[in-house]
């Protein structure tokens, strides 16, 4: 064994099938940051066939030019979903962070993970807009408090949290650890981590 291979954690593969965990949150509930830590422990831990899904950076790729319509909202979001199912498909373990703000945009987005056999674990970032808007990674509040924006979720637009979901994170309640540790143990008990 060489000097590298002693450094790094062996290989392995998740047991069964793919599935995608979607954090639904207000804007700077700490989705991103919390999906990122979670693929680095995953990564770390030598666990392969891991994908982050980030609601900004598909907007930008996969919808670009769409709005911030109810129509538009819905249509991102299914099309997040529809790649996030299609990798859970192929036995991927998706992280993906989206505002999702609609329940129903979300139940269709588990009807397609349902369709092709693929497991969907709903996770709701349930930190409130006070937090939020004090944290304001990308200056969204400012903007919507000083009249440049307007239909920010949980704002001046809906947000409507999940009724039953795996779990309610609440980021402003504890560690970036615990909340990672929170959402292992999530994954170890929907049989997704060994």
């Amino acid at each position: 064994m060489t000097a590298l291979d002693e450094r790094q954690p062996p290989r392995r593969q998740r047991s069964g099938a793919g599935a995608t965990v979607w954090l639904t949150g207000l804007p700077s509930a700490g989705k991103t940051t919390l999906a990122t830590a979670l693929a680095a422990r995953l990564r770390a831990d030598g666990v392969t066939g891991v994908e982050l899904l980030d609601g900004d950076e598909v907007r930008e790729f996969l919808s670009k030019g769409l709005g911030f319509s109810r129509e538009d909202r819905d249509t991102n979001v299914l099309r997040i979903g529809w790649v996030a199912a299609t990798l859970a498909k192929h036995g991927v373990l998706v992280l993906a962070s989206v505002i999702s703000p609609y329940a129903d945009t979300r139940a269709g987005v588990r009807a397609l993970h349902e369709e092709r056999g693929a497991g969907f674990v709903e996770i709701h970032v349930a930190t409130p807009v006070e937090v939020c808007s004090e944290r304001d990674v990308k200056g969204l509040y400012a903007k919507q408090r000083s009249g440049e924006l307007s239909g920010l979720t949980g704002v001046d637009a809906p947000y409507e949290p999940p009724a039953h979901p795996a779990a309610v994170v609440r980021t402003q309640d504890q560690t970036l650890d615990e909340s990672v540790d929170q959402l292992h143990a999530v994954l170890v008990a929907h049989g997704l981590l060994p």
